[in-house]
């Protein structure tokens, strides 16, 4: 499963409506880390797609998003449950390290 832009007007909507948890990867196309980050955001879309819901926002299109979670370094990936914020991580890192840390929420 390929991830899918976000909107800051169809955000909330598909945050809180999702059944599952939701990751929201927060970055920019001018951003180095975020573009060695975004091909493993794609795998673990794929290998997690059963358990997860995940979402790019990129920043410069989206600014009220980046100012409303305080977004001040990319990449910033945010897991949301029921709709609420329970867990960040801001940098690039390997898989295994992201994977690992997302399990532990889902």
């Amino acid at each position: 499963m390929a991830t899918t832009p976000i909107t800051t007007d169809k955000f909330d909507s598909v945050v809180t409506s999702s059944a599952k948890p939701v990751l929201v990867d927060f970055w920019a196309s001018w951003c180095g880390p975020c573009r060695a980050l975004g091909p493993v955001v794609e795998e673990i879309s794929g290998e997690l797609s059963d358990k997860l819901d995940v979402y790019k926002c990129n920043v410069d299109e989206e600014a009220d998003l980046a100012t409303r979670f305080r977004i001040v370094s990319i990449p910033t990936l945010i897991l949301f449950k029921n709709g609420k914020p329970v867990h960040t991580m801001v940098g690039n890192m390997p898989k295994a390290e992201l994977k690992k840390e997302l399990e532990a929420y889902l």
